[in-house]
C-alpha cells in the first residue's frame, strides 16, 4: 500500500510504498477512502506521544471507509461495509468497558499512535465488533472520517461532560477543526457562544458555525474580554487547542461554579492552572477524550436530521502526496482538511 511516514520525530514525511496489513482474530482492515489531519498527528510525529515506540510510523487516526478484511472472529461485520471508528478502540471487556465508558478503556489501541495508522490506502483496527460504527450510505466519506476524532470528541465534551444547556455561556479557545465543531454543537444545543483565535479566518468560520462574540486571542487579557463580554464570565469553557495559554485562559474566562472541559493535547511540561480561581469560584476541572462507538446514535441521527452539519467545516481535501506537507504545517488553512488516498497520483 502507499501510506506517509516518517523515521525519526520531527523528520521527514514522506510517501512511501509499505506492506498491506492484516486483521487481528477480532479486528479488521479498513480500505481508507478519507482520513482527517488533526493537531493529535502533529504531536505523534513530534514525539509527545508515547504509545509511538517503534519507527518507522504511519500517522493518522480519524477515518471513513469499507471494511476490507475481517478476522476469524468477527461476528458482525463483513468485507463490503461503509464505516468509521473512534480512534480510542476499545477492548469491550475492562471495567472501563463493563462500566459503558470505552473512551478510557484500559486496554485501548489508536491507530496512528499504537500503530500505524490512516495516512495510508489500508489500515488495520482492533476489535471490530466492539468500534466500528455504520456509515450511512448518503453520508460522503470526508463528513464521515471527521466523526472518528475531532467531532465525536467535541459533542462529547460539549453534550456529555460540559453538560451545556440552552441558553449558557459556551466560549470556545482554539477554532480549528475540533474547536469549530465545538461552536456548532454548542449553537445546536442553545447556548450563546464566544470564539476565541488568534486568526481572523478561523474566526470568520466560527462565525459561519454559530458563534456570536468574538475574541482575538493574542490581544490583551482574554479571560477577562471573555467575562466582559457574558456579563460574568462563562458557564462552560473549553480549550480545544491544547497550550498553557489557552487552558488558563479557559480557566479565567469562566463564572463562579464554571465548568472547565480540555480537550485539546497539552505537550509535556507544567501547565499553570489559576487554581486560587478555582478554589474560590469552586470552578470544575473536567478531561474529555473522545467517544464510545455505542455512544454516536445521538450525534448520528442529528446530523441526519439536519441540526448539525459537520460536512460545512471542511474547507480542503487534499491527496496523500501532499499530507506530509500539511501535517508539518497543520495550522496554517483554517477549517478542516481531509485526505483523500485515491486523489491525485
Amino acid at each position: 500500500m502507499r501510506a506517509v511516514a516518517f523515521d525519526l520525530f520531527g523528520g521527514e514525511l514522506d510517501l512511501r510504498e509499505l506492506p498491506d496489513p492484516s486483521p487481528s482474530r477480532h479486528g479488521a482492515v479498513i480500505r481508507v477512502e478519507a482520513t482527517g489531519l488533526c493537531r493529535s498527528d502533529w504531536h505523534g510525529w513530534q514525539g509527545h506521544d508515547p504509545d509511538i515506540r517503534v519507527l518507522p510510523h504511519v500517522p493518522g487516526h480519524e477515518l471513513a471507509g469499507v471494511v476490507e478484511a475481517v478476522g476469524a472472529d468477527v461476528r458482525g461485520w463483513l468485507p463490503g461495509a461503509r464505516v468509521t471508528v473512534p480512534f480510542i478502540c476499545a477492548c469491550g471487556t475492562c471495567t472501563s468497558c463493563a462500566a459503558g465508558e470505552h473512551q478510557v478503556c484500559e486496554r485501548q489501541t489508536q491507530p496512528g499512535f499504537t500503530h500505524w495508522g490512516s495516512y495510508a490506502e489500508y489500515v488495520a483496527v482492533d476489535h471490530a465488533d466492539v468500534n466500528l460504527i455504520h456509515v450511512p450510505e448518503e453520508m460522503a466519506y470526508v463528513t464521515a472520517a471527521g466523526l472518528g476524532c475531532r467531532f465525536a470528541t467535541a459533542f462529547r465534551a460539549v453534550a456529555q461532560v460540559g453538560e451545556v444547556r440552552p441558553g449558557e455561556w459556551v466560549a470556545v479557545h482554539g477554532c480549528g477543526g475540533v474547536g469549530l465543531s465545538a461552536v456548532m454543537i454548542a449553537t445546536a444545543a442553545g447556548a450563546r457562544v464566544v470564539a476565541v483565535d488568534v486568526s481572523t479566518d478561523a474566526l470568520q468560520l466560527a462565525e459561519q458555525a454559530g458563534a456570536t462574540h468574538f475574541v482575538d486571542g493574542s490581544a490583551g487579557d482574554v479571560g477577562a474580554q471573555v467575562r466582559e463580554l457574558t456579563r460574568g464570565g462563562a458557564h462552560v469553557s473549553i480549550d480545544a487547542l491544547g497550550s498553557a495559554r489557552t487552558c488558563a485562559a479557559s480557566v479565567e474566562s469562566l463564572r463562579r461554579r464554571g465548568r472547565h472541559v480540555q480537550v485539546g493535547l497539552l505537550p509535556g511540561g507544567a501547565t499553570p492552572v489559576p487554581m486560587d480561581r478555582v478554589i474560590g469560584h469552586e470552578l470544575r476541572l473536567l478531561g474529555s477524550h473522545g467517544m464510545a462507538a455505542h455512544a454516536y446514535a445521538p450525534m448520528m441521527e442529528m446530523i441526519r436530521a439536519g441540526i448539525l452539519h459537520p460536512d460545512q467545516l471542511v474547507t480542503r481535501t487534499i491527496g496523500l502526496v501532499d499530507a506530509g506537507k500539511a501535517l508539518a504545517s497543520i495550522g496554517s488553512v483554517p477549517g478542516v482538511t481531509m485526505i483523500t488516498p485515491r486523489l491525485g497520483p
